[in-house]
């Protein structure tokens, strides 16, 4: 897949490097200038925990995506690889972060309505989703980007598993989301509550049918929090 060409309205390495502060992202340990390459959503992917090897590096963006049968304008298309897994690739390109993938132990079904009833099911329950991988280790990481579809108008329960089982007491977390119609949804009031020590920062939502045209959205997000 060819890269994409350069795009003057990318923020600059130095406008990236000044993400600070108590709502904002943290100084970044990398970024890049120029676009990211388009993610290959027609193949599959590995797991990518920790994909940059920088010991240093002060964001972590941790994500759940689902590949398989998803919503597509009121229709369905299967997808080899998930919606947010895409985003994710676009911003770590952009900033340089480290990426962790949280994996399910039971992985979701392939089908659009299996998942769906079994997020119903989940939701009602108040389950915790176990997860499969390892959890990061956060020690070193000032800023947590948290990034997952919204299903019913909530991150799916395994983002609260996450959320829990780790120690963001201090850290400035970054709600970012896939979505149909429901934007952020409840997603920062879940993530205030399952981490009240946590700073809440400025939250980026995509909708799904459209990620791979997000590039101003990703922007501009970037953009605003580097200027808070």
């Amino acid at each position: 897949m060819t890269p994409a060409s350069p795009n003057p309205k990318e923020p600059s390495r130095r406008a990236l490097l000044r993400i600070v502060g108590a709502a904002g992202l943290a100084t970044l340990a990398a970024c890049t200038s120029s676009p990211p390459s388009r993610p290959d959503t027609t193949g599959s992917t590995e797991s990518d925990t920790a994909v940059s090897d920088a010991p240093a590096s002060r964001v972590l963006l941790a994500y759940f995506s689902r590949a398989g049968e998803n919503y597509w304008y009121g229709k369905r298309r299967t997808l080899k690889t998930g919606n947010t897994e895409v985003l994710a690739q676009l911003i770590a390109a952009r900033i340089g972060c480290d990426t962790h993938r949280i994996e399910a132990a039971d992985p979701y079904p392939n089908g659009y309505d299996d998942t769906v009833a079994r997020n119903v099911r989940e939701q009602d329950a108040g389950a915790r989703p176990e997860i499969a991988n390892p959890l990061p280790d956060l020690i070193g990481y000032r800023v947590v980007i948290l990034a997952s579809p919204i299903w019913n108008v909530r991150p799916p329960m395994i983002m609260t598993t996450f959320v829990e089982a780790v120690d963001l007491a201090g850290k400035t977390i970054h709600p970012v989301t896939t979505h149909a119609m429901s934007g952020l949804g409840r997603a920062p009031a879940i993530y205030a509550a399952a981490a009240p020590t946590a700073v809440l920062g400025p939250g980026l939502a995509v909708q799904g049918e459209r990620v791979n045209q997000a590039d101003d959205e990703i922007t501009a997000w970037v953009r605003s929090v580097a200027a808070r």
